[in-house]
């Protein structure tokens, strides 16, 4: 991966794409379908493919927002355990986007303030 800087980190990016597209509980979608949504926004390295956003993924299954359904080579199928809510933190003025039974906690990686 290069040095690249997204201006909205890549996590929090994954997570708006979710609550806008998918956003409940019963769709299934994959890391392809996103990955294409966040290229196409224009904010993700040129160079990174979907092995580079794998990472982030597996982070949004390991903190419960999402479970892994199936799997085939690198698509992966998700779907939500619970439905995604936005939450502007006061703290960087950032929005966030958490499951219901996630921590109150900014996503922010510079921020991580309790919301």
């Amino acid at each position: 991966m290069s040095v690249f800087k997204p201006s909205v980190p890549i996590s929090i990016q994954i997570r708006k794409v979710i609550f806008d597209k998918y956003n409940d509980p019963e769709l299934r979608f994959t890391n392809d379908e996103i990955f294409e949504i966040i290229k196409n926004n224009g904010d993700v390295d040129k160079s990174w493919t979907i092995d580079d956003m794998e990472k982030y993924f597996q982070d949004i299954c390991d903190s419960g927002l999402v479970r892994n359904i199936a799997q085939n080579f690198t698509t992966v199928w998700f779907k939500l355990f619970n439905s995604i809510e936005k939450i502007q933190c006061n703290s960087c003025n950032q929005e966030t986007y958490l499951g219901k039974s996630e921590a109150r906690i900014c996503l922010n990686s510079e921020c991580k303030a309790p919301i």
